[in-house]
C-alpha cells in the first residue's frame, strides 16, 4: 500500500467508507462523483498504479470476477465497465480501478 494514495487509505479504513463488497483481493464502493445512477469502483487491495503496470493475470481475472459478483449481488444485469489508464485517458487516481456504471430499472 502507498501511504498517500486515496484508494489505499480507503482500503485501510481511514475514511470509514462503506464497501458494497469486499473479498481477499478487492473492495467495491460507490463513486463519490457518480456518472450514472449506479456507479461503483472495483479497487484491488494491492497498489498497482494503472493497467499498464499490472503484470498479474490472475489478479486481473479476479477483479473481473469481482465485477460479476457485485453486479449479481445488487441485481444489476446490464452495465458498463471502464478502466481509465493514464492521465491523458482521464485517470485521476493512480491506483488501478474498474468503474461499473448502470441504471437499475
Amino acid at each position: 500500500m502507498e501511504e498517500n494514495c486515496i484508494f489505499c487509505k480507503i482500503i485501510r479504513g481511514d475514511f470509514n467508507t462503506e464497501f458494497v463488497l469486499e473479498n481477499d483481493y478487492a473492495v467495491v464502493f460507490n463513486d463519490i462523483n457518480p456518472a450514472a445512477p449506479i456507479h461503483m469502483l472495483v479497487v484491488p487491495k494491492l497498489h498497482v498504479e494503472s493497467l499498464n503496470e499490472l503484470d498479474n493475470e490472475e489478479l486481473l481475472g479476479k477483479l473481473m470476477m469481482t465485477v460479476r459478483e457485485v453486479t449479481k449481488k445488487i441485481g444489476l444485469n446490464s452495465y458498463k465497465t471502464l478502466i481509465n489508464t493514464g492521465k491523458d485517458a482521464g485517470q485521476e487516481v493512480f491506483h488501478l480501478h474498474i468503474h461499473i456504471m448502470g441504471d437499475k430499472k
